[in-house]
C-alpha cells in the first residue's frame, strides 16, 4: 500500500494542483465573460500527446539498455573476480579481495556518478573511474607472477576491456537524454493547454449537470501533467527518484562474490 501511495505522489504532484486550479479559473473567466470557442479535440493528440509518448518511449528504451549495460559491467566484473581466485596455479587469497575490492569501489563510484546530472565533481570522479580500471588492469599483469598463462591474462584484459564499454555505454545513456527542445515544447504545451482552452472547456459546461462543468479541464489536467511527470522521472534512470529507476547496488554485488 506504502509503495502504490509513493507512485502515486510521485505522478500527481504540486505541478498537477497548480495546473489544474489555473484551468479551472481560466475556464471559469471564459464561460463567465462568455468567450467560447470549439477548439478540435485531435490537437491535443497531434500537438501534446504524441510528442510526450514519444519522449516517454524513448526513455524507457534508454532504461532498458542502461540495464543491459549494467549486466554486461557486472557480469564482466564477477567474471574478472573468478578468474583472479581460480585461475592461479598459485593461490594466494589476497589476489581475489584486490579484485573484489576494487569492483566495489567502481560500482559505489558509478552510483555517485549517476545520481546527478554535472556537477563540480563529475569530472573529478570520471578521472578516479578510469583509475580503477587503469589498477584492476595494472593488477592483471602481478598475476604473471602466479603462474598464469598468458592467453588467460590476455582474457582478463578483454573482461576488462567490456567493462569499460559497458561504463561508457551507461556514461552516454546518463549524459544524452531525449531531445531537449522536444521535452522544452511537450512542457511549455502542456502547462499552457488547460489554460488556452478555457473557451473551449467553456463551451461544454452545458452538456455536464451541475457541479460537473469543471470535469474536463481537470481531467485534461491531471492527464497531461501526470504524463510529463513520468516522462520526467524516467529521464534519469540512475537518480533513485521513480518507481522504475535502475539501482547499482555495489554492496549486494560484493557480498554475491563471497
Amino acid at each position: 500500500m506504502k509503495r502504490i501511495i509513493r507512485s502515486f505522489s510521485l505522478i500527481i504532484n504540486y505541478k498537477t494542483f497548480i495546473i489544474t486550479a489555473l484551468a479551472v479559473i481560466s475556464t471559469y473567466t471564459c464561460f463567465h465573460f462568455g468567450l467560447i470557442a470549439k477548439f478540435p479535440d485531435m490537437l491535443v493528440g497531434v500537438a501534446i500527446v504524441f510528442p510526450v509518448v514519444f519522449s516517454i518511449g524513448s526513455a524507457y528504451t534508454r532504461r532498458e539498455t542502461a540495464l543491459q549495460r549494467l549486466a554486461d559491467f557486472k557480469g564482466h566484473a564477477v567474471a574478472v573476480y573468478f578468474a583472479t581466485r581460480d585461475w592461479p596455479p598459485i593461490k594466494d587469497k589476497t589476489l581475489p579481495n584486490r579484485s573484489k575490492q576494487i569492483i566495489f569501489e567502481m560500482m559505489k563510484l558509478m552510483r555517485e556518478m549517476f545520481k546527478t546530472n554535472h556537477n563540480p565533481e563529475w569530472k573529478e570522479n570520471e578521472l578516479m573511474m578510469y583509475k580503477l580500471f587503469s589498477e584492476l588492469s595494472e593488477f592483471t599483469n602481478d598475476l604473471r607472477k602466479h603462474d598464469v598463462q598468458s592467453s588467460e591474462i590476455s582474457r582478463i584484459n578483454q573482461y576488462i576491456s567490456k567493462m569499460i564499454i559497458a561504463f561508457d555505454n551507461m556514461k552516454i545513456i546518463h549524459n544524452y537524454r531525449t531531445p531537449v527542445t522536444l521535452r522544452t515544447y511537450s512542457k511549455v504545451f502542456i502547462y499552457v493547454f488547460p489554460i488556452i482552452y478555457g473557451p473551449y472547456f467553456a463551451s461544454t459546461v452545458g452538456d455536464y449537470s451541475a457541479s460537473l462543468e469543471y470535469v474536463m479541464p481537470v481531467l485534461y489536467s491531471f492527464i497531461l501533467v501526470s504524463l510529463d511527470n513520468i516522462q520526467d522521472h524516467l529521464e534519469n534512470p540512475f537518480d533513485d527518484v521513480g518507481e522504475d529507476d535502475i539501482t547499482i547496488d555495489a554492496e549486494e554485488t560484493t557480498q554475491l562474490l563471497n
